[in-house]
């Protein structure tokens, strides 16, 4: 896909790595629709994009809500008049451990927060690429899905909820290539490692340290380097169906 004058929707877009996509694929040339809840930080990012010439447009969004998505993709392709690539962003985080006993008492990860996490992270994503994908098959348009999964989809301590989540989006991501290759649409994912966001950046710095003596290359990635893997699988036109790994040589 030639990114330039082609329109981008990236859900989670009002800050973190979603702001860093929309930004970094803005200087290529993209059009914008930047999907989040909150209107005041998808704003800024609107202004960001604007500061560099580009088109931006934002979009309150629940991503979890059937009938709020639909709405949104309807809007977005009437807006732009097609869709052409889509990065599920969006997500949260309700960290716990699955069992935990002390002093003979159990605690469990709530039902409350595995359905929050699956809501967002998972559901989410269907719903979005389902209707992403819907428009570019009516529009006999080419397209491209990408979801942001994780390295904990392997399975890692006090995300059960998380996990799950994310080894389902990866799964989705192999499951559309296949599926809507004939359409000549592409899915792919990315599962990103520890990347440093407004969220680590608020971690104490010997937590940090502790994090990075982990990581083969001794550092955590940028969100422009996630960003940069994005543009890499919407231009290349031959990766469909893979998950790609961006977390310098680390796993989970």
């Amino acid at each position: 896909m030639n990114i330039h004058g082609h329109t981008i929707a990236i859900t989670g877009a009002g800050q973190g790595l979603g702001r860093t996509m929309a930004v970094e694929l803005a200087k290529k040339g993209a059009r914008l629709a930047i999907i989040d809840l909150n209107p005041e930080p998808m704003q800024e990012t609107q202004r960001l994009i604007s500061a560099l010439g580009g088109e931006a447009r934002i979009y309150e969004c629940n991503v979890a809500d059937e009938d709020s998505v639909v709405s949104t993709f309807n809007t977005i392709n009437t807006d732009f008049g097609g869709i052409h690539g889509l990065i599920n962003n969006a997500g949260i985080l309700r960290d716990g451990l699955f069992i935990k006993s002390k002093n003979d008492e159990i605690t469990t990860m709530s039902l409350a927060n595995w359905q929050m996490v699956i809501d967002v992270n998972l559901t989410g994503v269907f719903l979005c690429g389902r209707e992403a994908a819907s428009h570019m098959v009516r529009n006999k348009e080419p397209g491209c899905l990408i979801n942001i999964s994780s390295i904990s989809r392997a399975g890692n301590v006090g995300q059960t909820n998380y996990s799950a989540a994310k080894a389902g989006v990866a799964a989705m991501a192999v499951t559309w290539a296949k599926e809507l290759a004939r359409y000549n649409i592409r899915s792919n994912a990315i599962a990103p490692g520890f990347i440093s966001t407004e969220m680590t950046s608020g971690m104490r710095p010997e937590t940090l340290e502790m994090i990075c003596s982990g990581i083969p290359a001794s550092r955590m990635g940028t969100p422009e380097e996630i960003a940069h893997a994005v543009i890499f699988l919407l231009e290349n036109e031959y990766v469909s169906g893979r998950v790609i790994e961006v977390d310098g040589a680390l796993r989970i």
